[in-house]
C-alpha cells in the first residue's frame, strides 16, 4: 500500500521531487484523414457549467496510421502477450474482490458521478474480462468496446482531457535485522503510542535529526524495524510507500505503509532548485540521485526540509498494495485521486512512457494500456493527475526516474441495458 492516511495516500512518484517542471504537450503529427489528429483524444465540444470529473464521449476511433489507441502489448507475436493477458486478469479480478466489500459499497454511495455506480463497474469489469480472453488481436477487442462500452473521459487539468502522468514503483534494497557499522540508517513501525502522541506531529528533523540517526534518543526509540546503508534509500522507501529487502541473513522480506505523521510531502527536487543547485527545467530522478552521489553531505540539508514521515510494517514478501487493499499489478494498476475517480474500476491510459530497448537504452513511445484503478497518491490531486505504477526493482525505478508526459484517461463503462 502506498504511503496514505485512511483513504488518502501521501506516497509521492518519483517524478514529482521535480514536480513543477513545465511538460509539453504530447506531439502533434499530421495524420489523414482528420479524424486521426491528435486533437481526436481532446474533450470533445464545450463542457456543462457545472463540471464533473468525467464526461461521458464514443470511445476513440483507430486508425492504420495511428494505432495508438490499441492496447498492441496483448497480443504481441513473441509469446509474451500471454504473461500480459494474465497480468490484466489478474488485476480485474482484484478489482472485482474489492468491489464486492464493505469499503466499496460504501465509497460508490457517493460517488459524484451519478452514473458510474458499483454495480455498473462490476458488469464491465467482467464484460471486458471476458472480452479480453476471447479476443484475438488489439483490433478485434477493440472493435468489441466500440460496440459494447461508453468512455468517460478524465477533464484533466486544462478542462480539454489533459492528464499529466507520473510513475511510482516498489523499490529493492538490502537491508539489516540488526544495526552495524554498515547498516545504520532505520526505517520505522509505527509506534505504539502513536494514537496518543499530541498535534502537531514532530517534524521529521524533529524525529530523527538532520542527520538521520538521532531518532533513538526520542519517541522512536526502539521503533526500528530494519536498518540501510543509505542515508537517501529510508527516504526513497518512504516515498514510494513499500519495499523489497534482501536481508543480510540471506533472506527476503517486504515492508509496506503503516501510517505517517499528517505533514505535506515537500520535494527536495524543488529546493534544489530554489537553492540554485540545479535548474528546474529538465530535472529528473537520475539527474537528483548524481547530485546527491557527487555531493552526499547535502542530503542532510535537503532531507530535513521535507516534514513528512511515514512508519512501516513488515509484510513478509507480500506484495505492495494498493490504497483499495489489493496488490498492485506491474503496469496494470494506477493511482488517481479518489475524491475524484472510480476505485477499482476499467480504464484506458494513453501517454509516452520510456521503456528499455535491446541496447540498454530508454525510449519514449506513445502506448494506450488498459489499467485499473487501484491507488491514490498525496501528490495525486484533481482530475488532471495520475501515477503510474511501473513493478519492483531497478529498471522500474530507472522508468519511474523518467516518467513524466502529458496524455488522456477514460474509464470503460459498459453501455446501459435499454
Amino acid at each position: 500500500m502506498r504511503y496514505h492516511l485512511a483513504t488518502i495516500s501521501i506516497n509521492i512518484p518519483l517524478i514529482l521531487f521535480v514536480f513543477g517542471v513545465q511538460i509539453p504537450p504530447l506531439g502533434h503529427r499530421e495524420l489523414s484523414p482528420l479524424e486521426c489528429q491528435i486533437s481526436k483524444w481532446n474533450i470533445p465540444g464545450s463542457l456543462p457549467s457545472k463540471l464533473q470529473p468525467l464526461i461521458q464521449r464514443s470511445p476513440i476511433t483507430c486508425c492504420q496510421t495511428d494505432l495508438s489507441c490499441l492496447d498492441q502489448v496483448l497480443y504481441q507475436e513473441d509469446n509474451s502477450n500471454l504473461a500480459q493477458k494474465k497480468a490484466l486478469v489478474t488485476s480485474i479480478d482484484r478489482s472485482l474482490k474489492y468491489l464486492q466489500t464493505p469499503q466499496a459499497v460504501a465509497t460508490y454511495q457517493s460517488y459524484p458521478v451519478k452514473e458510474i455506480t458499483r454495480d455498473r463497474i462490476i458488469k464491465s469489469l467482467q464484460r471486458f474480462r471476458e472480452l479480453l480472453v476471447n479476443s484475438q488481436s488489439a483490433t478485434e477487442l477493440h472493435a468489441a468496446i466500440e460496440k459494447e462500452f461508453v468512455y468517460y473521459q478524465s477533464v484533466g487539468k486544462d478542462q480539454k482531457g489533459t492528464v499529466l502522468f507520473t510513475a511510482y514503483y516498489e523499490p529493492l534494497y538490502i537491508a539489516s535485522r540488526v544495526p552495524t557499522a554498515e547498516f545504520r540508517y532505520p526505517v520505522y513501525r509505527l509506534p505504539p503510542d502513536f494514537n496518543n502522541w499530541p498535534q502537531p506531529h514532530p517534524t521529521r528533523s524533529q524525529l530523527e535529526g538532520a542527520d538521520g540517526l538521532q531518532a533513538a534518543k526520542g519517541k522512536l526509540k526502539g521503533t526500528e524495524l530494519f536498518w540501510l546503508r543509505d542515508r537517501l534509500e529510508p527516504y526513497m522507501i518512504q516515498i514510494q510507500g513499500s519495499a523489497k529487502l534482501q536481508l543480510t541473513d540471506g533472506t527476503q522480506t517486504s515492508i509496506g505503509y503503516a501510517g505517517n505523521t499528517g505533514y505535506n510531502y515537500k520535494s527536495i527536487g524543488r529546493e534544489l532548485a530554489n537553492d540554485g543547485k540545479l535548474p528546474l527545467q529538465g530535472m529528473t530522478m537520475p539527474i537528483i540521485l548524481d547530485y546527491f552521489q557527487q555531493h552526499p553531505p547535502e542530503l542532510n540539508i535537503y532531507i530535513p526540509r521535507d516534514p513528512s514521515f511515514v512508519f512501516f510494517q513488515e509484510n513478509h514478501g507480500a506484495p505492495a498494495q494498493g490504497s483499495i487493499n489489493v496488490p498492485l499489478t506491474a503496469e496494470r494498476s494506477i493511482a488517481t485521486d479518489k475524491s475524484l475517480m472510480p476505485p477499482g474500476a476499467l480504464a484506458l491510459i494513453r501517454a509516452a512512457f520510456p521503456f528499455v530497448t535491446a541496447n540498454g537504452e530508454m525510449q519514449h513511445r506513445i502506448v494506450s494500456r488498459y489499467v485499473l484503478d487501484q491507488d491514490t497518491g498525496g501528490a495525486i490531486k484533481g482530475a488532471g493527475r495520475v501515477d503510474y505504477f511501473l513493478g519492483t526493482g531497478k529498471i522500474a525505478g530507472e522508468r519511474a526516474g523518467v516518467t513524466v508526459s502529458n496524455g488522456q484517461l477514460f474509464y470503460l463503462l459498459i453501455k446501459p441495458t435499454p
